[in-house]
């Protein structure tokens, strides 16, 4: 079941209680920073990682540095690519930093 969350005045502020539930599954309790993630359809709460903020500091630096090399890249049209995997490390935290997947593989592919 997805627990409802209501909106109510905390302080001078507007606020929302998580469910104990919630806390207990992302294993955070008072005090505990969370990010709040903006999906297209939502937002998600996800667990602060120090090790996770240092890397998206990162990227949002070369980010705004190369913001035009990386405009450029984005309207390029480039030719299909091999499938190539990447996966994450764990960092200190047990936590997985980083999985993706890079290009597509054709189905009926002698190595499927």
């Amino acid at each position: 079941m997805v627990p409802a969350v209501k909106i109510t005045t905390i302080g001078n502020s507007l606020g929302i209680v998580l469910p104990r539930e919630v806390l207990q599954r992302l294993r955070v309790g008072k005090g505990s920073m969370l990010y709040l993630v903006e999906l297209p359809d939502g937002v998600a709460l996800v667990p602060y990682d120090a090790e996770v903020a240092t890397q998206i500091e990162a990227l949002e630096s070369v980010a705004r540095s190369d913001r035009d090399v990386l405009r450029g890249l984005a309207l390029r049209k480039s030719p299909a690519r091999p499938a190539t995997a990447v996966t994450g490390t764990t960092g200190s935290t047990g936590s997985t930093a980083a999985t993706a997947r890079i290009g597509a593989r054709k189905s009926g592919s002698a190595d499927d």
